[in-house]
Parts: C-alpha cells; sequence; structure tokens
C-alpha cells in the first residue's frame, strides 16, 4: 500500500518503519521490528515535499 508523504494516516516509529493506519492498529501501534511506538507521521507539505520528495522504492525488512 503506497503511504504518500503529504497526507496523513501513516504511522513511524523512531527507527523511521512506516505502516498504514489499519496495521498500526493491529500491532497495538507497536513496530514489529524495533519494538518502538508507532506514532501518526507527519506530513511533508510544500516547498520541503518537492525539495525532498518522497522515496519511490519501497524497502522491507529480510
Amino acid at each position: 500500500m503506497d503511504l504518500p508523504a503529504d497526507e496523513g494516516g501513516a504511522f513511524i516509529c523512531s527507527m523511521e518503519c512506516t505502516f498504514c493506519a489499519d496495521c498500526a492498529d493491529a500491532l497495538d501501534e507497536t513496530c514489529p521490528n524495533c519494538g518502538g511506538e508507532l506514532l501518526d507521521r507527519p506530513a511533508r507539505v510544500g516547498k520541503t515535499l518537492k525539495t525532498y520528495p518522497a522515496a519511490a522504492e519501497r524497502r522491507f525488512r529480510a
């Protein structure tokens, strides 16, 4: 599932693992990779989004 950088609805831990809202709820807001707390990811908008666009490549933990 794509989680656009300029929209809400994504959750992130301190190690920058990112999850959709449904997955974060299912995980009880706990990152399965590092055990950290999943919090609302802030949106990246305007000039910042243009200067630092979101990565187009998905990365998965092996």
